[in-house]
C-alpha cells in the first residue's frame, strides 16, 4: 500500500516533496501526488511515514 496526499486540504507547502526519501511525491499540474509504485510507506528506513510527519495539515498524507 502506498499513501496518498488529499488535494483539497493540502497547503502546497512542498514540504513532503523535499522530505520523501524515495522521491515518491511530485508536483503535477496544480497538486502534490504520490506514485504508488515508488512508496514505500517510509518502511524500510523509518519508523514512520516522512510525508505524515513534516505535513502542517494533519490527515492530509495517509494510507491510500
Amino acid at each position: 500500500m502506498a499513501f496518498k496526499i488529499i488535494a483539497s486540504q493540502c497547503t502546497q507547502c512542498g514540504a513532503c516533496e523535499f522530505e520523501c526519501p524515495s522521491g515518491a511525491i511530485s508536483f503535477k499540474t496544480d497538486r502534490f501526488v504520490v506514485d504508488p509504485k515508488i512508496c514505500t510507506e517510509c518502511r524500510i528506513e523509518f519508523d514512520a511515514p516522512k510525508c505524515r510527519a513534516i505535513c502542517p495539515m494533519p490527515n492530509t498524507c495517509v494510507p491510500a
